[in-house]
């Protein structure tokens, strides 16, 4: 797996449940890439606050400050750009990097990048990666899916994306809510070819 310092990943941040996911794998984001182009909706600023007790400004500055001081990071690791923000480097396919995760993804948002609405950037900068042929992941955290939601991941998934739901498994024995998080963000990280600590594999003891 890779330890280069990319130049630069997309994260966007939705409204579903899961935002523990969303602020770990930031964390660990800025371990690996340069630049983390960060896109919260209003949603996911509601959820933050409900479950991890983190409040986020509207203002792209203030964010990238608020969450590098909240979660210990660079700010200089952050860029986040607001959902109009149409000039933004993830809104074109000659400058937007060629991985991008949504996490957690809304069933609203899974729904608008499936059929390409591009009604905000979040879903614009998605459609630019399909397009372009990069590396979209998309975490949806809804229970139980009803035939659209599947509908859409197997259009999504037939067209390249991949569906990671937040699904942690239990085979290394998990004593927190963090080793739960820390399974699924080891996840992502592992499609992104990236090296981590975060617990052991499947028939390893980790010692």
């Amino acid at each position: 797996m890779s330890t280069t310092n990319h130049s630069a990943i997309t994260l966007a941040i939705t409204g579903a449940s899961g935002a523990p996911y969303a602020l770990k794998l930031l964390q660990e984001l800025t371990n690996h890439y340069q630049k983390v182009y960060l896109m919260l909706s209003s949603a996911a600023r509601v959820v933050l606050a409900t479950e991890c007790g983190v409040q986020v400004n509207k203002s792209p500055s203030v964010i990238e400050r608020e969450l590098a001081e909240q979660l210990s990071i660079d700010a200089g690791a952050i860029e986040a750009f607001s959902s109009d923000n149409w000039m933004s480097p993830v809104a074109s396919g000659s400058s937007a990097p060629k991985q991008m995760i949504v996490c957690p993804c809304s069933t609203g948002t899974l729904s608008a990048i499936a059929h390409g609405a591009s009604d905000n950037l979040i879903e614009r900068a998605a459609d630019v990666v399909m397009k372009e042929r990069g590396q979209l992941i998309l975490v949806p955290r809804e229970t139980p899916f009803n035939t659209i939601h599947l509908e859409n991941m197997t259009r999504l998934s037939q067209m390249g994306v991949t569906i990671m739901p937040a699904s942690p498994g239990f085979y290394n024995e998990p004593k927190s809510i963090d080793d739960l998080v820390d399974f699924m963000v080891a996840r992502i990280l592992d499609h992104l070819n990236l090296e981590h600590s975060l617990g052991h594999r499947w028939g390893y003891s980790g010692n």
